[in-house]
């Protein structure tokens, strides 16, 4: 296995295109996340949580944002994707479809998903392309803050009232089987990243993502060596399962109502 060339231009049009999906699906989930986030500016348990929920959405759609920025390597417009795309296209993760309904679940989401993504995308830096090589890691030093967050509010949760981890547990619990296939996809696409050294394999991704978050899952009553992705109604088009983001959030990800007011 020759080292891949710095751009996309050289890849065979199946790879071209599997790669576009991996980026896109890494993109779409960045942004939608950034959405969840920022609903929680106002009402989280305190400012100073609402003032990291900020952050985090800003992080994220910076992140969103490099990424869209790589479609350029195989001759797409960055705008057009991330702006005029319908809802039906995006390519987010299963489990950011609906609003965040509490302080607990959105914990829970900075550990499962968030967790998901960081793990995805050390694997995209450590591959062969050279772009993600170049850019993702920034991203990354930038996800620790969201790490020491997400697992500081869990433990805390997690070790608090009956109720309160009870709440997280059925939160997580629900999240996870859909996050672990999004992470490792079983299909064509992902294989031949994979084979190409593009991507680690789908099986080290989730021994990766159990490794790190295990035991914070596991003390809060979640099995994480016990769960398995949930794969059924798989749509390799998009790298997820059925359905996408919903209208509002899609709209607000992709700016519709400021539309006028855009300046590249």
């Amino acid at each position: 296995m020759t080292d891949l060339p710095t751009t996309a231009g050289e890849l065979d049009p199946e790879l071209r295109s599997a790669l576009r999906r991996h980026i896109l699906t890494l993109a779409d989930s960045k942004r939608v996340l950034g959405i969840r986030y920022s609903d929680w500016l106002l009402g989280s348990p305190s400012i100073e949580t609402g003032i990291a929920a900020s952050s985090m959405a800003q992080d994220e759609w910076g992140h969103a944002r490099l990424l869209y920025a790589m479609l350029k390597d195989l001759g797409e417009d960055p705008v057009h994707v991330e702006q005029e795309r319908a809802v039906e296209l995006w390519a987010s993760v299963d489990a950011l479809d609906e609003p965040v309904p509490d302080w607990g679940a959105l914990v829970g989401i900075m550990v499962a998903v968030d967790g998901a993504l960081s793990v995805a995308l050390e694997g995209f830096a450590g591959g062969r392309y050279d772009p993600a090589r170049s850019r993702v890691p920034k991203m990354l030093a930038e996800e620790e803050f969201h790490r020491d967050l997400g697992l500081a509010w869990f433990r805390r949760l997690g070790s608090g009232s009956a109720e309160a981890a009870a709440h997280l547990s059925r939160a997580v619990t629900g999240l996870l089987p859909r996050t672990l296939a999004w992470l490792a996809p079983e299909d064509r696409p992902y294989t031949l990243l994979a084979e190409a050294g593009i991507v680690p394999a789908g099986t080290d991704l989730l021994a990766r993502y159990r490794e790190r978050w295990g035991a914070a899952l596991e003390g809060a009553g979640v099995d994480v060596h016990g769960t398995h992705p949930e794969r059924s109604a798989w749509d390799e088009d998009r790298s997820r399962g059925p359905g996408h983001p919903g209208l509002e959030a899609v709209e607000r990800a992709r700016g519709d109502r400021n539309r006028a007011l855009f300046v590249e």
